[in-house]
């Protein structure tokens, strides 16, 4: 007796480890007469007699439902012209809903057509019309949901690849053609790729990155709010935000298809090689625009002169700064230039910026009344600041003119500099009119000599 109890606990035992066979995914024959079998029993379905009247309803109920939407959508469209205080996110999804307003008329009346044909008749009477009303629904749903994403191109395939799946769902074929899918395949050893593997990462990739852009916007917006915090960490937190949330959502849809995350040990001791050989500068420049938002030599907003090219800083990305200059030029300027350049950084440290201009009298004038109606002359123009005061100096004695430099401080340079010289050149120009002060202009007397003397005669021989 012992030894049978033994046998039979070893059998259990024996029995409970090994592991159930696989379930075989069916043949393309088999699959093949699944599809030949739905068909015909839709066939059917489509030859009964009230597939007719269903079909028919259908159609009726698609021109009642498109009539009232022409009649009511510019009346709606009116009123919420009209709407004040109400917030914008609720102004675009009403925008939205008109826009659908015959779906959604065409929700509301097949299934209360579904409803009363279910109460009066088979429900077999409103089958097609029930396919119909819940094709719709989705339909509906999926067009107000994908408004979330500002991609055209991404927002219609996601639209298209999940109404496939609704449409699949609804006729019973989604396990079927996911059979298929996965007949196709490639299997190179240890791993084996399907087409059905392929689709269902490209959909799991597309949704979480919409998701990480959804969350990196509110979240982006959330810092921006920040009013105690500077513009270079701002822009610091932004890219680091973005990178962690689009790098959970590779890693997630990695997992999602079933990718070993271990094997990306390879592919970055390639991706290291491929860096050190021909990726030098993008990674400097990646590596710069960091150095540049900790050590905040430039911020945007900064007025900046490098190599030329004279602008504020519009924006700091991973590669370049975006500099846009006063006649509408925008300058992509990679970040190592601001770390391996001299860089000009007008508002740095300050926003006061100090200009200066020449300018000459004639000896005839009094120069330190020259110099109190100079210093003066600046303040009359409104962007030139009252403290630190502009001042004069002679610096030079020239052949016609007494030579003057007049040096002011204004503190809006991304407002332009060669303009508000203009405006302290008339200014001066002005006062030392009003003060009868001659500006010279280089004077040179010549002498004419008209009496010429008579050469001697030549002796003769």
């Amino acid at each position: 007796m012992e030894e049978e109890t033994t046998t039979e606990a070893e059998t259990t035992a024996t029995t409970e480890v090994t592991p159930e066979p696989a379930a075989e995914l069916p043949s393309v024959a088999e699959q093949s007469e699944m599809l030949i079998d739905m068909g015909e029993k839709l066939i059917t379905r489509l030859t009964q007699p009230w597939s007719g009247y269903q079909l028919a309803i259908i159609l009726a109920l698609l021109f009642v439902s498109w009539c009232f939407a022409q009649f009511y959508r510019p009346r709606i469209r009116a009123r919420l012209g009209k709407s004040h205080g109400l917030p914008k996110w609720f102004l675009r999804f009403c925008s939205v809903l008109t826009k659908w307003l015959w779906l959604m008329i065409f929700v509301v009346m097949s299934w209360g057509t579904v409803f009363v044909m279910r109460e009066m008749t088979w429900p077999s009477r409103s089958y097609f019309v029930s396919i119909a009303a819940t094709l719709a629904l989705w339909w509906l749903v999926v067009v107000v949901t994908t408004r979330l994403i500002k991609s055209q191109s991404v927002r219609a395939i996601v639209r298209w690849m999940i109404g496939i799946f609704v449409v699949l769902e609804i006729f019973g074929l989604r396990d079927t053609v996911s059979n298929a899918l996965d007949t196709v395949a490639l299997d190179t050893g240890g791993t084996r790729v399907s087409l059905l593997t392929v689709l269902i990462a490209i959909v799991s990739l597309a949704v979480l990155f919409v998701v990480a852009s959804f969350l990196s916007k509110a979240g982006s917006k959330r810092i921006n709010d920040i009013d105690d915090m500077s513009p270079s960490i701002r822009v610091l937190l932004n890219k680091a935000l973005q990178l962690g949330l689009y790098t959970i959502a590779f890693l997630i849809g990695l997992r999602v298809i079933g990718f070993d995350i271990g094997n990306l040990a390879l592919l970055s001791g390639a991706i290291g090689l491929g860096i050190g050989f021909g990726l030098q500068k993008i990674v400097s420049n990646l590596v710069s625009g960091v150095i540049i938002l900790l050590d905040k030599s430039i911020k945007p907003g900064d007025v900046i002169s490098l190599d030329g090219t004279f602008g504020w800083i519009t924006q700091l990305g991973a590669r370049y700064a975006s500099v846009l200059t006063r006649d509408g030029r925008e300058y992509l300027i990679p970040n190592e230039d601001f770390i391996t350049s001299q860089v000009i950084n007008w508002s740095h440290s300050s926003d006061l910026v100090r200009l200066e201009i020449q300018f000459g009298v004639a000896y005839a004038s009094d120069p330190h009344e020259v110099k109190r109606l100079a210093s003066e002359a600046p303040l009359n123009v409104s962007r030139v600041v009252k403290i630190p005061k502009p001042v004069c100096h002679i610096v030079n004695l020239g052949d016609s003119s007494i030579d003057f430099t007049l040096r002011f401080w204004i503190k809006d340079s991304t407002a332009g500099l060669t303009n508000v010289r203009g405006d302290v050149y008339l200014a001066l120009w002005d006062v030392l009119k009003e003060n009868d002060i001659e500006i010279p202009f280089p004077r040179r007397d010549v002498t004419i000599l008209n009496d010429r003397p008579t050469p001697a005669p030549m002796p003769n021989d």
